[in-house]
């Protein structure tokens, strides 16, 4: 377990590295935030995936397929379909004026106010949903300090003790080479990142295959017995989570609010060269996401054959009143089966999904905190504005482990909570940025009134149906749309003001 645990610290100290390579030169805030427009779509591309890829993917996703079957696919059909629609419809928006943070469009548009009331919104949901991450991903490497504890001197302590430890670990390293390096630091990392885990999953694959004692080809064969590939689930049952249609329209309009609104995406596009490379780089981050999906379902069925659907013994250290934790089934398999130093790349893997997330997070929060909030209409030297943007990642990085550790002994199944609050707040900030589109000069009372109703909208949708939450996005955007439309409409008529 030490020459585990000696890989993984290697790779923390290659991060830490890279944070300090990256941070020469940046001396302006266009460098430190947008690397100057230089980077490539290619390395865009990767980093678009990286940042999407946290430990939820990593090792909910697995847990998601080892539990019940494929049809979290569907989803990633509509996160395909997605990006397309922003490609075309947001993304020239972007590239029409020089921009720190997503929200100055809105700023410009709408009204100062307006622009911040909607960075309030991302900051706050952003980092609940990325403390949750956090969280996910300290459960993998608690589990491997758990197992080194009598040589690493945390024997006696519990097991909630040794997650806020892993928590802390992961966090402080993230923000050392956030802070040191800025975005050229979190994109050039997230390209490493995206190299590792990858190599990770193959590798648990190969390994799965080897240990299973029937062969391959026979697990799938039972997996299929048992309902396990299924991918397509075309129930029309509003309330029903993972069908085609909740997955596919619902996910395209998720894709639409987080990879068009959320400044931790828009801020990559604006680091490529152009319009046309900022497209490329979307779409194909599209297709190669549904790729790993596939690749991480696949973990988890091979998972379900591995243990016998549940019945094995191994299990039982990760159950709670009788039943599996899916989430802790494939950070248990890489504490158990696999041999030392292999084990230790793995979990490396799995650290490298969460950081290139967590990165970007700080990074975007920070930016938009300096971008929509302390430089908003005042005149600050560029030496100010970069000692608050590190100290702003500071802050950020606090918010964030302090919703990790509350998540303890709370989250059972983190990829649905985390996808449940992106899914809740998406289609406020979408509705939001589509008024501005679509209503010639609206005023902040338009965009105010829309946010208030999707707000009490979805608010009371979530409260008081049993509406599946993948379907939060459509139904929030369009209660923000239609009531700001509505509103301006009336603002037109009873004359208060033109669009002129």
């Amino acid at each position: 377990m030490l020459l585990d645990l000696t890989v993984v610290i290697a790779y923390l100290a290659l991060a830490v590295w890279g944070g300090r390579r990256f941070a020469r030169g940046r001396t302006t805030l266009r460098e430190y935030y947008l690397t100057d427009r230089r980077l490539p779509w290619w390395a865009v591309m990767g980093s678009i995936v990286a940042t999407e890829t946290s430990t939820v993917t990593v090792v909910s996703v697995p847990g998601f397929a080892f539990g019940g079957n494929l049809t979290f696919l569907q989803l990633a059909l509509g996160y395909l379909v997605g990006r397309v629609l922003v490609a075309v419809v947001l993304l020239p928006a972007y590239f029409s004026r020089e921009l720190l943070s997503a929200y100055q469009l809105l700023a410009e548009r709408v009204g100062r106010a307006f622009g911040q009331c909607a960075a309030v919104v991302f900051l706050l949901t952003r980092n609940l949903a990325d403390g949750l991450r956090l969280f996910a991903t300290a459960l993998v490497l608690a589990a491997m300090l758990a197992t080194a504890a009598d040589a690493i001197g945390l024997a006696g302590l519990s097991q909630a003790t040794v997650v806020i430890v892993a928590i802390l670990i992961i966090a402080a390293v993230t923000l050392a080479y956030t802070w040191l390096g800025g975005m050229a630091a979190v994109v050039w990392m997230d390209v490493v990142q995206l190299g590792v885990y990858l190599t990770g999953a193959f590798l648990a694959i190969a390994i799965l295959l080897a240990g299973l004692p029937e062969g391959g080809w026979e697990a799938v064969s039972s997996a299929h017995a048992a309902g396990k590939l299924v991918i397509f689930d075309f129930a029309w049952d509003l309330a029903r989570d993972y069908t085609f249609w909740s997955g596919v329209l619902g996910g395209a309009v998720f894709i639409a609010s987080t990879h068009g609104t959320d400044q931790m995406f828009v801020q990559r596009y604006l680091c490529t060269r152009s319009l046309a490379e900022a497209r490329l780089a979307l779409i194909t981050s599209g297709v190669l996401v549904f790729f790993q999906f596939a690749v991480f379902l696949g973990i988890g069925v091979l998972l379900w054959s591995f243990y016998a659907a549940g019945e094995s013994p191994a299990l039982v250290p990760i159950t709670v009143d009788g039943t599996v934790q899916h989430d802790r089934v494939f950070p248990l398999f890489l504490m158990t089966q696999l041999p030392p130093g292999l084990r230790g790349l793995l979990l490396a893997a799995v650290v490298a999904a969460a950081m290139s997330t967590l990165s970007s997070s700080l990074n975007s929060s920070a930016a938009s905190t300096v971008g929509d909030f302390y430089l908003a209409g005042r005149g600050r030297s560029e030496k100010d504005a970069l000692r608050v943007s590190r100290w702003a990642t500071v802050a950020w990085a606090m918010v964030q482990v302090g919703v990790a550790v509350a998540a303890i002994g709370v989250s059972q199944r983190v990829i649905d909570d985390v996808l449940a609050v992106q899914f809740f707040s998406g289609g406020l900030m979408l509705g939001v940025f589509l008024l501005s589109v679509l209503v010639a000069r609206p005023t902040p009372g338009v965009g105010i009134f829309g946010l208030a109703v999707g707000l009490v909208t979805i608010a009371a949708v979530s409260l008081l149906t049993d509406l599946s939450w993948q379907w939060y996005v459509l139904v929030g955007s369009a209660a923000t749309v239609g009531a700001g439309c509505s509103a301006d409409r009336v603002r037109r008529m009873a004359g208060f003001g033109n669009s002129e």
